[in-house]
């Protein structure tokens, strides 16, 4: 299975994954129709790419009231424009906040791995976006449970 890692360490905010995303999916070099986002941390000095996970769980697809929502051959959850009724049900859903709704055309979108051959990943000068195999779809977890236990030491010095 291949999947979209993400390094926010060594992202440095060029938004380079923006630009190629958006002429991708757009034809225009449109970053406000970008599907992967560049976040600015502690006053500009840090930033992190985020971008749909393709979770397994798939509530945006399961908040689709009308099945707008496949998963396509390169295992993303893809928008199906001429079903989309822009109900936005799956921005709602979607607990990570990479579903969008596109204003023009009052239909949702988000990121469908460009086919398999991710523009983001290609654009990327640092390696923080990379498409590749796992064994484990959970690279988050390891952070996560790192993250915890920080925190968790952190209360018992209180």
């Amino acid at each position: 299975m291949k999947v979209l890692k993400l390094t926010p360490e060594r992202c440095t905010g060029c938004l380079r994954c923006e630009i190629a995303c958006s002429y991708v999916q757009t034809g225009l070099y449109q970053p406000a129709k970008s599907v992967i986002r560049v976040s600015p941390f502690e006053g500009h000095t840090s930033y992190a790419p985020y971008t749909c996970t393709q979770c397994a769980e798939g509530w945006c697809m399961t908040a689709c009231p009308v099945g707008a929502i496949t998963i396509n051959a390169a295992g993303a959850k893809d928008v199906i424009d001429d079903k989309c009724v822009g109900c936005k049900l799956c921005t709602i859903a979607c607990p990570y906040g990479t579903m969008f709704y596109d204003t023009s055309t009052r239909k949702a979108f988000k990121c469908n791995l460009c086919g398999g051959d991710p523009a983001c990943a290609h654009a990327c000068p640092t390696a923080a976006i990379e498409y590749e195999d796992v064994v484990n779809a959970d690279w988050i977890g390891d952070f996560a449970r790192e993250r915890m236990g920080y925190v968790l030491a952190l209360e018992g010095a209180r």
